[in-house]
């Protein structure tokens, strides 16, 4: 543009109107293709399995890198060279901060430990968290956190399919975990009141979820005409409801430094949804199950 303007002599002639093509293009891109969903079939599936390999690998001493390693591993050997982002190993507190990448620390016993990770696969992305624990079994607190979180996102699944909405969704899951929050003793108060003034934010601080597809968070619009935009068939999108109470967190000692986050990637369907990534075990027996080999 610069060069067409810089040389008028020339006639050259810069054109007078710019057309941004980007929402075009990102339309496009939310709606993917059946070659595309069996491409994100196939990462979804090589990043359960490195996700079942690290929790197959958690121990007591072991590095947070180390499981870092297990899994870029896993994805390297079959056919994915990339992580799609930073990978996430958080135990004990290290999983209350939300990005954590240093994944320098010893995982102890008795600690949770948090693995948000994916890989990328022919430029598409897979994106799933697991926590776990590290010695193999969840204590009573842990189990009560983490059903809670399970239980939530349960909730936001049933909004997942054409008309739903990912505001309707992430209500849903607010409001499991609110009454949650009130049977652990956490939250006090009616639950209207807590609901309106979003009390569960002080320990969930994120967005239930995201577009996925040629990048981790996808491009594509979430309002239309300024609604929330209604699910199509054809969409990807993951669901991550989470609790975190940081160890300086105003909650009851046993639940202080346990941080807990669950997603999994979601195909919408003409009548629901495909979870492409089912195949990472998400059940405390499931978890408990495969820690125990």
């Amino acid at each position: 543009m610069s060069t067409l303007r810089g040389a008028p002599k020339k006639g050259f002639r810069a054109p007078e109107i710019i057309k941004d093509i980007r929402p075009l293009v990102h339309e496009m891109r939310l709606f993917k293709s059946d070659a595309e969903i069996a491409v994100m079939r196939k990462a979804a599936k090589i990043s359960c399995e490195a996700h079942k390999r690290a929790m197959g690998f958690a121990k007591a001493g072991a590095t947070e890198y180390q499981l870092e390693a297990e899994l870029h591993h896993h994805y390297a050997m079959n056919g994915a060279r990339h992580p799609a982002y930073g990978t996430i190993v958080g135990s004990g507190n290290n999983a209350n901060i939300l990005h954590y990448t240093e994944n320098n620390d010893v995982l102890k016993s008795g600690d949770l430990v948090l693995i948000d990770s994916g890989c990328e696969l022919e430029g598409y992305a897979a994106d799933i968290t697991r926590t776990f624990p590290v010695s193999g079994r969840f204590s009573d607190a842990q189990k009560q956190v983490y059903e809670l979180v399970l239980k939530a996102q349960q909730a936001a699944f049933e909004h997942v399919k054409p008309g739903g909405t990912l505001v309707k969704a992430n209500q849903a899951a607010m409001k499991v975990m609110t009454q949650g929050l009130i049977q652990l003793g956490i939250l006090a108060g009616d639950i209207d009141t807590l609901m309106e003034n979003q009390a569960c934010k002080a320990f969930y601080m994120h967005g239930l979820g995201h577009w996925l597809g040629l990048d981790v968070h996808d491009v594509g619009e979430y309002k239309l005409d300024e609604a929330d935009r209604p699910f199509e068939s054809g969409m990807v999108l993951t669901i991550e409801p989470g609790l975190y109470f940081d160890e300086d967190a105003e909650v009851p000692d046993k639940y202080k430094g346990i941080g807990i986050r669950i997603e999994d990637d979601l195909l919408v369907t003409e009548d629901g949804f495909e979870n492409l990534t089912a195949d990472a075990p998400k059940t405390i027996t499931e978890i408990e199950a495969l820690m125990q080999h």
